[in-house]
């Protein structure tokens, strides 16, 4: 959804950074739908966690590369050899497929990198707001693929492989489209599904408080990462990003004001143990100061987010 949505802005601006963008190529799992832009577009669906995939993407050797491919939190849990093979051994794949293109190159080769990491990459017990000096402790398979691949990113970018730079996403929030597999998913259900008139699932308690951005801030982060200064990074190459912290109640407070109380109706509370168990071991509220310091932004409010949805998915508010 993230990859569509920049590629959506990429295609649109048909420029990054004040370049103009001579060509790109959009990969998924399923071949990404066509796109009209000022310059060519690849699209094509494979599998980056085949060994023979990754070297055949880089082999042009694009000069900006977005990682986001990844099991989700979810899925990931539920099945472990699925989400180390994608998430860890896939990751890894691309960044030995880059570092085999730079000595092909007789060392001229070093594309900047952008990959998307997690908050779950923290795990409990926290304190009020993780900081920038806060340590990695995942609790889950999801978190500890992220946070390996956090460490791999930064050896990479200190042995000059590639320019990279990690971002610690928030639980991004309202997802359009279907449900899929995140444990998180239903954060962004209890708000699109009602604002649809479908009648949308609560897992968890109204106390649960999260960390959230829009897919408009998702966006926004990936490219000021791609255009920034990574000198300014140092060897801390993995930043935690902006966002809101919000409980499930304040959520559904800004769903009451988009569209009244007759869609907060359409919430059934049915608590899930599975879902409350991976969501108690998440962080809540997080300092984000260094990347605010470098020019990431976020919404200020969880009712902004809503709104962002309702502008960029074309939804009316039910009054």
């Amino acid at each position: 959804m993230i990859g569509r949505k920049l590629m959506e802005r990429l295609a649109a601006d048909g420029a990054l950074g004040g370049a103009g963008i001579t060509s790109a190529r959009s990969v998924d799992i399923v071949a990404p739908a066509p796109l009209k832009a000022p310059f060519p577009i690849v699209s094509e669906a494979c599998d980056i966690a085949a060994p023979y995939v990754p070297p055949r993407l880089i082999a042009d050797r694009p000069d900006l590369i977005f990682l986001l491919a990844s099991i989700v939190s979810g899925e990931a849990e539920a099945d472990f050899d699925k989400g180390y093979s994608v998430n860890l051994d896939g990751t890894r794949l691309i960044f030995e497929a880059i570092r085999r293109e730079q000595a092909l190159s007789g060392g001229a080769y070093r594309p900047r990198l952008v990959f998307t990491s997690s908050v779950a990459v923290f795990g409990a017990p926290f304190p009020e707001a993780i900081g920038d000096e806060f340590f990695t402790t995942p609790l889950t398979s999801y978190g500890t693929q992220k946070a390996i691949c956090e460490l791999l990113l930064a050896d990479y970018s200190r042995r000059g492989f590639f320019d990279g730079i990690g971002l610690r996403l928030p639980t991004i929030c309202v997802r359009p489209g279907l449900p899929n597999k995140a444990a998180s998913g239903f954060f962004s259900g209890i708000i699109r599904e009602p604002l649809a008139g479908k009648e949308a699932i609560l897992p968890v308690a109204d106390t649960v408080r999260h960390w959230h951005a829009s897919p408009r801030s998702a966006v926004g982060f990936l490219l000021h990462a791609a255009t920034m200064d990574l000198a300014a990074l140092g060897a801390r190459r993995n930043l935690t990003l902006p966002g809101v912290s919000a409980t499930v109640a304040e959520q559904i407070d800004a769903l009451r004001a988009a569209a009244g109380e007759a869609a907060v109706k359409l919430i059934r509370r049915e608590r899930d143990p599975v879902i409350e168990r991976i969501v108690a071991g998440w962080p809540t509220r997080f300092d984000a100061s260094r990347a605010r310091g470098l020019g990431f932004k976020a919404e200020s409010s969880f009712g902004e987010i809503v709104r962002a949805y309702l502008e960029d998915e074309h939804v009316s508010a039910r009054a």
